[in-house]
């Protein structure tokens, strides 16, 4: 009964969002409330799920959205975005923008944690936007989802595929040989179904876009000025280095851990809060001496401003996938899995798959819905006519499975690309659910070419 009551908690709260138009905070909050009671956690272990979530979301990425927005605030404000945005457009032409921007993200950037490639590329994607026409919101968004979220689950040294690798005890070359495989295959190929799926009119602006006051008064505003500040902001490669200088940082943190070379040092040098908060000074400091005082405190307030919706959504939405784990959810699956470990090899890859997938779509986290499910299939994985790498990139893309309202990503991705709850189900689950399935015939042919 258990699935059955997640599944109503989760369709409650969508019906809620979008049909009702009950304020996203009150609707998860109720969606949580609601599971933990009739899913035996209690009235007491409910309140304490929904507050215990909130504070570890924001423990997690609390610091991260503030410094991340402040950041793209600052480099909105001196231009630099829309600079870099009329480099690539130049340089790879508006209608290859999305497929490279997916292919890059999946292939370079898994080493960065998926919040903060999102607060850093949601403004590169609004300013790129209106230079590939009416569909370029959606489209940019879509590839936005594709290459995180796809090279997070495939591509070594991203935490979900790392968290499968250790697990299931793949050597780390291995998996990052087959991800690579699987991963950018994965994102180009979503973004261009999705591509398909918006010029067939899925996507309806009025419905679908509905920019936050704060993010079209910053943009209006920067606008403006953009032709007045050209010539006292810095050159691009400059204004781009409080981006640049915290992805390089975390990125060092994450493989000299991979490597084994790991320190104290290391750590907090990659440490994603110090690397973004360094970032942070950086932009302030060229937003002084390019801007003014008065302009960039302009800008510092327009990103507080939007910063505080988007923590609030996100934490809330953080609660509803703890109250989901303390439900015996996980068990009820094991015990699923279990009674088909004979299965010949697309049975395998599909249960690995089903498995990771509704624990994702009932808990709202990749990297947890991958953990859990590694931990499910490990004690049976000798069992299995299937490699073990295999095996992990079939659970990776299941976890990867149709991301939506229970997820703090959720609620980033909707206040950050300014669209509304029914954009990001067609930009983000759509696009995750497009992406896990795509990846299945991949890794089907790779379980019957890898010996197991």
């Amino acid at each position: 009964m258990i699935v059955l009551y997640a599944c109503l908690a989760i369709g409650a709260v969508l019906g809620l969002i979008i049909w009702l138009k009950v304020e996203p905070v009150i609707a998860l909050v109720a969606g949580s409330l609601f599971l933990g009671l009739v899913g035996g956690v209690g009235l007491t272990g409910t309140v304490e799920a929904i507050a215990t979530g909130f504070g570890e979301i924001m423990a997690e990425v609390g610091l991260l959205i503030g410094f991340g927005v402040l950041v793209g605030a600052l480099l909105f404000a001196m231009g630099a975005l829309q600079k870099l945005v009329g480099l690539l457009v130049r340089t790879l032409g508006a209608r290859r923008l999305p497929y490279a921007m997916a292919a890059a993200m999946t292939t370079l950037f898994p080493s960065i944690y998926v919040d903060v490639q999102l607060v850093l590329g949601a403004p590169l994607a609004r300013s790129a936007a209106p230079k590939l026409g009416e569909r370029g919101l959606p489209l940019l968004a879509g590839a936005l989802t594709s290459g995180i979220l796809v090279g997070y689950v495939f591509v070594i040294p991203g935490l979900g595929t790392l968290s499968i690798a250790g697990l299931l005890d793949i050597p780390l070359g291995t998996m990052l040989l087959f991800g690579l495989i699987v991963g950018p295959a994965t994102a180009v190929l979503t973004t261009l179904a999705f591509a398909l799926l918006l010029k067939a009119g899925i996507w309806k602006p009025e419905k679908d876009e509905e920019a936050s006051p704060a993010l079209l008064e910053a943009e209006a505003a920067d606008a403006d000025r953009e032709g007045e500040d050209a010539h006292r902001t810095p050159p691009l490669a400059v204004s781009l280095l409080p981006i640049l200088v915290p992805l390089v940082m975390i990125a060092f943190g994450a493989i000299a851990e991979a490597a084994g070379f790991d320190n104290t040092v290391t750590a907090f040098v990659g440490n994603a809060v110090f690397a973004l908060f360094v970032g942070l000074v950086g932009a302030y400091v060229l937003a002084r001496r390019s801007l003014g005082r008065d302009r960039t405190d302009e800008a510092v307030d327009r990103g507080l401003s939007t910063t505080g919706q988007i923590l609030l959504i996100t934490g809330v939405g953080g609660s509803l996938g703890a109250v989901i784990g303390e439900t015996e959810l996980a068990d009820v699956l094991g015990d699923l899995f279990s009674a088909q470990s004979t299965a010949p090899v697309i049975m395998t890859i599909l249960l690995c798959w089903l498995v990771a997938a509704l624990l994702h779509f009932a808990i709202g986290s990749i990297s947890v819905a991958a953990i859990a499910a590694s931990g499910i299939v490990t004690p049976i994985l000798g069992s299995l006519d299937v490699a073990p790498v295999v095996v992990g990139l079939a659970i990776g893309a299941g976890a990867l499975f149709a991301l939506q309202v229970n997820s703090n990503f959720f609620w980033m991705f909707q206040s950050l690309l300014g669209i509304t709850t029914s954009g990001a189900l067609k930009a983000l689950t759509l696009v995750t659910a497009m992406a896990s399935v795509i990846a299945l015939p991949i890794i089907i042919v790779l379980g019957f070419v890898v010996p197991a």
